[in-house]
């Protein structure tokens, strides 16, 4: 079975909001989309995008490629 990995309780409101809006509630979802398209998301900012980006690399996910 897959276990979803939950996204990190950090990130800013904004950032939280901008993912839960687009139905995006694991780091496992992160990875079939690019940065491009997550940060076009409204309340995403470079900081909650690092923030993700570690939290993938730590669980040897990524970012889908372009």
């Amino acid at each position: 079975m897959n276990q979803k990995t939950a996204l990190p309780t950090k990130i800013a409101k904004p950032a939280q909001r901008a993912l839960s809006g687009a139905g995006i509630t694991s780091l496992e979802q992160l990875t079939e989309m690019t940065k491009d398209e997550v940060m076009k998301l409204h309340g995403m900012g470079p900081k909650a995008m690092e923030q993700l980006c570690l939290a993938l690399a730590e669980k040897d996910l990524y970012f889908a490629k372009k």
